[in-house]
């Protein structure tokens, strides 16, 4: 129900904001590079991306002032090193206090339809004031934090050439979004493949690129498209019974216990441990996992079935999910 009461007071300050657009100054001549296969992605109109609004939102995504003790930011827990995931089952907010679940990684977070595993928040601009107010997170408020960074001054300049006014939640909350909306990966073994380059993968990682697709699996069903996701929400068996509610968190409806959004398996050799609670370290265990048909749960998917797969065959899917990491990708200037 927290969830519920933050979307509530966010959409009442979004709209409050709606009447102060027309003072915008965009500039429109920044657009991202997307890989190829890639659709462009949604951009909001009150929220163009322009060079020094992805900038300014770079800065306060690795600024630790956004927590109410400087010891945190967004960076913390989403390491650049670690295509912007965590490498532990949950994050450690301020003071040591543990999240709920574990830290996805942002990557590709521009075309998500909904944030949060539960879907708890209907846009990237919305999105980042949670982890700010959340008590196990940043623990500030969003009022305050703009209160600090006004008496710091150091915003000042950028904030106005971003969103010429000065910073405040609506600039906070929109440039956050500006920034991880470039935060795009597309440029793996996998896409060299798709594109032509016969030796991009191994026979192991073709075999599994087979595997992967085909009806014994399953695995397509719900790890489809250029991101490999549908962003469906589903109940994996994980447990017979869940402690996490999942979208039933924001539904309330039975039929929504223990689902949650099917994440991208983009560079998902590096962004474990893996389910919403971190409880599988290893791409070999996720495997072993859904091979074995996962628990029995009322609310299961039907696509969720023991599999009988071979040694050789796990070892083919393990390896062609390897082929999904774009080495390039940390490469780039990220911070």
């Amino acid at each position: 129900m927290k969830n519920l009461f933050y979307i509530s007071l966010l959409l009442i300050f979004l709209i409050s904001c709606k009447k102060e657009r027309e003072n915008f100054i965009v500039d429109d001549s920044y657009k991202l590079a997307v890989p190829l296969g890639f659709p462009y992605p949604e951009i909001p109109e009150d929220n163009e991306l322009t060079k020094d609004r992805i900038e300014l939102g770079k800065k306060l995504f690795f600024d630790k002032s956004l927590s109410r003790n400087n010891t945190i930011s967004c960076g913390s827990c989403h390491l650049v090193s670690n295509y912007f995931s965590d490498t532990i089952s949950l994050s450690k907010g301020i003071e040591g206090r543990l999240g709920m679940r574990n830290t996805p990684s942002l990557v590709n977070i521009a075309y998500k339809p909904d944030f949060f595993m539960d879907g708890g928040v209907p846009t990237l601009e919305l999105f980042g004031v949670a982890p700010i107010q959340e008590h196990s997170e940043m623990d500030n408020n969003i009022l305050d934090v703009t209160d600090r960074l006004l008496l710091s001054g150091k915003y000042d300049e950028l904030s106005k050439l971003a969103y010429n006014r000065e910073i405040g939640p609506f600039v906070i909350t929109r440039a956050l979004a500006a920034y991880q909306r470039t935060i795009i990966s597309g440029k793996s073994d996998y896409d060299s493949y798709n594109s032509g380059n016969s030796g991009a993968l191994t026979a192991s990682q073709i075999r599994g690129k087979s595997l992967f697709f085909s009806d014994k699996t399953n695995c397509s069903s719900c790890h489809s498209g250029f991101n490999f996701t549908n962003y469906s929400y589903q109940n994996i068996g994980l447990y017979v019974n869940y402690a996490d509610t999942g979208r039933m968190r924001i539904t309330l409806n039975e039929s929504d216990r223990g689902k949650f959004m099917v994440p991208t398996l983009r560079n998902i050799q590096y962004t474990g441990p893996y389910m919403h609670n971190g409880s599988i370290n290893t791409l070999e265990e996720v495997v072993d996992f859904f091979n074995s048909g996962g628990q029995p749960n009322q609310n299961k998917s039907n696509l969720v079935k023991e599999l009988f797969l071979t040694e050789t065959e796990k070892t083919d899917l393990v390896n062609f999910m390897k082929s999904l990491t774009d080495k390039k990708f940390l490469t780039k200037n990220w911070k």
